[in-house]
């Protein structure tokens, strides 16, 4: 089960969800809002934005545009009461591109509440976006009392308790509206985005692959149902139990490491980046486990998805985290080699690898790592 963004993994961005190439417009009709009022659709991906914009002219706006399948898009309405402000706290509207032609109407001179028309994937997300509502805004008053609580608050523990106690409710709550709606809708492009949500490929492989196969062959045969079968496949080779497969990459001295020059102990292979927030908080954690089980055949060997010219960003959290063991990189941020090897969607991610090789555990973090070491190698010194 998933948290919220506060304790979450850095994620993979998400890629532009194709299916065939087409055209859309969007016809959009906003209270009265005339010049100087502007319209702007940011689409595109993370590592390619595409922003277009449009003057409005009593509250009417048009955009067109080549688009391949479905993929997610963000209109933005700048005017006197809404300056450039982008994210949550502007005049923004989420949206899904495909190819039609829709129309996105508001009585009021915003954007924010508006109905999408003639597009039945935008159709479907706003029945979607109706029923997970009233959790999402609990999860964003627990984001914002996790954060009003300031950079000390994951040292107070009975908060952080009562924090996590609500944070788990919440994703339980989320949890069986995604399964609901996704069982509902094995025809609809968001009952698959619903399901993703709901997916654990550690702890149920097979119930996973089977809930997605009852998905239909158009739904599965768009770019995130291609992206989910690739992660099931690559959940099958990387499972507990699985060889884990070898590979090479730098250090940071430039000389080739394979994974296989450690068989022979109990390695950690731990995928973090020094960009990723999470990844940096549980380092401790396992400089922890390092330490305690170090003299007890057991070493880690670090994998950092850092980006192209950053290796000195790399090596200065290495040294700032203290990390004494094997780090390597291609410095290819998420396109890293191991990382596309071993279907990492997020990180930290890590996996734990006995002398012959075979995995024995994943994903296992904090607590939860000390005693999986414990369990195999003994008690630590």
């Amino acid at each position: 089960m998933k948290r919220i963004a506060l304790i979450a993994a850095c994620l993979l961005p998400a890629a532009v969800m194709a299916q065939g190439q087409g055209k859309f417009t969007i016809t959009g009709k906003v209270g009265n809002l005339g010049s100087p009022a502007k319209a702007f659709l940011h689409s595109g991906t993370r590592a390619n934005p595409v922003t277009d914009s449009v003057n409005i002219v009593g509250g009417k706006f048009v955009f067109t545009g080549p688009v391949t399948g479905i993929s997610q898009a963000t209109i933005r309405i700048k005017h006197d009461a809404a300056p450039a402000v982008r994210g949550a706290a502007g005049d923004v509207f989420s949206i899904y591109l495909e190819p039609v032609a829709m129309q996105v109407v508001s009585a009021t001179d915003s954007v924010k509440h508006a109905v999408v028309k003639g597009s039945k994937v935008n159709e479907d997300n706003a029945k979607y976006k109706a029923l997970t509502k009233s959790a999402n805004e609990k999860a964003a008053a627990l984001m914002a009392e996790f954060r009003a609580k300031g950079p000390d608050a994951r040292k107070d523990e009975a908060f952080m308790k009562g924090i996590i106690s609500r944070d788990e409710a919440i994703r339980k709550e989320l949890d069986a509206i995604n399964k609901s709606f996704a069982a509902a809708n094995p025809n609809s492009y968001v009952g698959l985005v619903a399901y993703k949500e709901t997916m654990d490929l550690d702890a149920d492989l097979k119930g996973t692959e089977a809930g997605f196969n009852k998905f239909s062959a158009t739904v599965r045969a768009t770019d995130l149902g291609t992206s989910i079968t690739k992660e099931i496949e690559a959940a099958k080779k990387t499972g507990v139990g699985q060889m884990a497969m070898d590979f090479t990459q730098n250090d940071v001295n430039d000389k080739p490491v394979k994974l296989s020059d450690f068989r022979g102990k109990y390695v950690l292979l731990d995928f973090w980046a020094s960009w990723c927030g999470p990844c940096r908080a549980e380092n401790p954690n396992v400089v922890k486990a390092y330490n305690a089980f170090k003299d007890k055949n057991f070493t880690v060997l670090g994998v950092s998805l850092d980006n192209p010219g950053k290796k000195q960003d790399w090596l200065n959290a290495i040294e700032k985290d203290g990390l004494a063991w094997t780090q390597l990189s291609d410095l290819q941020g998420w396109k890293n080699a191991a990382s596309t090897m071993y279907g990492v969607r997020g990180i930290p991610a890590n996996f734990l690898i006995d002398p012959t090789g075979k995995i024995i555990a994943k994903n296992v973090r904090g607590e939860e790592l000390q005693k999986k070491l414990a369990e195999v190698l003994g008690q630590s010194k």
